[in-house]
């Protein structure tokens, strides 16, 4: 399936920022800024909002944004290892040759999102609500999806293995061009999900069926 993501709206003239400064507002924000080869690693801030932000090679490791509002926001080779952005409003941002290993997004609102060429292995959506979502030659190997609600979800040649799709339902979602030897998902979450003709066999193994010749 095809689907259309809104690319962040972001000026050409942005200026430079330090992302430190926000650390003494009362209420931490960047607008219309770009940060690049930055690190600020195992900081917290409540309700961080971002609006037409570009972030370049910066690293924000064991950071925990907790309710983050980001909107027309672009990250460009930057590392979220195990960040926690939970309960956060996510709209037209781009993930871009990242590192996102272990990234916390449960409970999260997410649409017109892109992650390109991430490694999002164990990251955590569980709970989350994701619309106009695409996944492009990523790694989801041991993402936890748990309950989430799909709406117009694009995965391209993604490794999912592993990935726990429990209470989620993937119909309309096509993982036809997506790698794994085994994935966490019940008979009625498949119903409407495209599948290759090998990965059906494989399937159906996982649900118990037995195949006969």
């Amino acid at each position: 399936m095809k689907i259309k993501i809104e690319k962040p709206k972001i000026s050409t003239d942005v200026k430079n920022a330090n992302f430190h400064d926000i650390f003494y507002e009362e209420e931490p924000e960047l607008v219309n800024c770009s940060i690049k080869n930055s690190q600020v690693d195992n900081e917290t801030l409540d309700r961080l909002f971002l609006s037409k932000v570009i972030f370049k090679n910066v690293n924000l490791v064991n950071c925990t944004f907790m309710n983050i509002d980001m909107t027309d926001v672009v990250f460009d080779n930057c590392n979220l290892s195990n960040a926690r952005l939970c309960g956060g409003n996510i709209h037209r941002v781009e993930f871009k040759e990242c590192k996102l290993l272990g990234l916390d997004l449960s409970e999260a609102s997410l649409g017109n999102v892109l992650f390109e060429n991430c490694d999002l292995n164990l990251s955590n959506f569980a709970e989350t609500r994701l619309k106009q979502v695409c996944y492009e030659k990523s790694s989801l190997r041991s993402c936890n999806f748990f309950n989430s609600k799909f709406n117009k979800i694009v995965t391209n040649l993604c490794d999912i293995n592993d990935a726990d799709f429990t209470q989620t339902m993937l119909k309309g979602v096509d993982i036809s061009t997506c790698t794994f030897e085994q994935i966490n998902v019940s008979m009625e979450g498949l119903v409407g999900c495209e599948v290759s003709s090998n990965q059906a066999i494989g399937l159906s193994k996982l649900l118990g069926l037995k195949i006969k010749d």
